[in-house]
């Protein structure tokens, strides 16, 4: 046999080897990458509408709710987001008052267990806000 001939084959394997070297850590990233990803618009979105809802009903629980279906829509926790609604002036709904609303959430690394992530603290905190203004005109 000659040395050229056991060799041969060799390098399919090395290829798929390297792939799948390669190929896993890729696919992990681009995982918490989308992850990430869904859990941003998530949180825009819950904040957006809940500031919304706030200024058209001036009711802080119909505010959540929104802010838990918008987050639910992404698939998103809502359990595990935090919601808060600050006002600008005394009286909280007040004609010309800006309200700000802040959504928090994080986001864990996947195919890590909990009890792991919990000790290293393997979570990606995503937050957004949005403020909005009552109408200046709006009669209460």
């Amino acid at each position: 046999m000659s040395p050229g001939n056991r060799e041969r084959g060799s390098a399919i394997v090395e290829f798929h080897f390297l792939g799948l070297l390669l190929l896993v850590p890729l696919v992990y990233v681009l995982l918490t990458v989308l992850d990430v990803q869904r859990t941003a618009f998530g949180v825009t979105q819950a904040a957006r509408e809940a500031g919304r809802v706030f200024v058209a009903t001036g009711d802080e629980a119909a505010a959540r709710l929104a802010a838990e279906v918008a987050l639910a829509d992404q698939g998103v926790d809502a359990g595990a987001a935090e919601v808060a609604v600050r006002c600008s002036g005394a009286p909280c709904y007040q004609p010309g008052g800006e309200i700000t609303v802040r959504v928090r959430s994080e986001v864990s690394l996947p195919f890590l267990p909990p009890m792991i992530a919990d000790a290293v603290h393997a979570r990606i905190p995503v937050d957004a806000t949005h403020a909005a203004v009552i109408d200046r005109f709006r009669a209460l």
